[in-house]
């Protein structure tokens, strides 16, 4: 048997311990860096993004809507409304001439959700409390549902309607949204809020197909009885979605007949 002094031993533990902090990190090509960033700038590269642009959300994301596409769906509500004098005079509505209101402009009567405003609403400001309400995207939200399971109930009976908000099989997903408040909502008050389908714009020739079927565009208002006129307006991206496989998908024919004769009922009435 072979006996070793401690100092070996303490010699050989300090030697194992640096060995790794002598190892440096291999030496990185700035060329292929710089090769990348030129690629970035270069206008004819794939990689290009142009100065104040963002790039794309997701690895199949279509490309960004043209500017006329755009103003045709998700721009400012102004382009969206029809002229009229229909809730603009500051008087107070009964809930049938908010209803009137709502399909003079094209909204789906199938939507329309009336909102009671209550005390607990208001914030320091005496207004509806934008943070409690989610800028009133839950009072959208209530609307929204009930347009959907119409949808449902007419695609296949109360069956489908259920299973359209119960996520089972084909349904909707809310994609964005946004919400422009257009006047301060005080107690006491009723909103009544309704949606409509937007027309889809002709896709360019870089949208993918499905992208094309799976997507569709919404507006909604919430109109005040008190004051007489639109408080707030939300404009949404809606996806057709199958949540037994976990993506989204071509929902058919005939659920895509059924929005476009929705879209027909609101052009219709204007």
């Amino acid at each position: 048997m072979v006996l070793f002094p401690a100092s070996s031993f303490s010699s050989l533990r300090t030697t194992l311990r640096l060995r790794p902090l002598l190892r440096f990190p291999p030496k990185r090509d700035s060329s292929s860096i710089r090769d990348l960033q030129a690629a970035f700038r270069d206008p004819s590269s794939p990689f290009h993004i142009p100065p104040g642009q963002l790039g794309p959300s997701s690895p199949d994301a279509p490309p960004p809507p043209t500017h006329d596409q755009a103003a045709a769906q998700m721009s400012t509500l102004a382009y969206q409304l029809p002229p009229g004098s229909a809730g603009r005079s500051d008087t107070p509505h009964t809930l049938e001439q908010a209803k009137e209101c709502l399909r003079e402009w094209g909204y789906d009567p199938l939507s329309f959700w009336e909102q009671r405003i209550v005390w607990g609403d208001h914030d320091a400001f005496q207004g509806v409390d934008g943070v409690k309400c989610v800028g009133m995207s839950i009072m959208f939200v209530m609307a929204r549902i009930k347009w959907m399971m119409s949808l449902g109930d007419e695609l296949g009976g109360p069956e489908r309607a259920r299973a359209m908000i119960s996520a089972q099989g084909v349904s909707l997903i809310l994609k964005s949204i946004e919400v422009q408040y257009k006047r301060i909502v005080t107690y006491p008050d009723t909103l009544l809020i309704g949606y409509r389908p937007l027309p889809t714009p002709p896709p360019s020739a870089n949208y993918h197909h499905t992208d094309d079927n799976s997507t569709f565009h919404v507006a909604a208002s919430a109109f005040s009885l008190t004051q007489g006129k639109m408080v707030a307006h939300s404009k949404e991206a809606l996806v057709w979605y199958n949540y037994d496989v976990g993506r989204k998908c071509d929902p058919g024919e005939e659920a895509r007949g059924v929005v476009r004769r929705r879209m027909g009922r609101s052009r219709e009435a204007r």
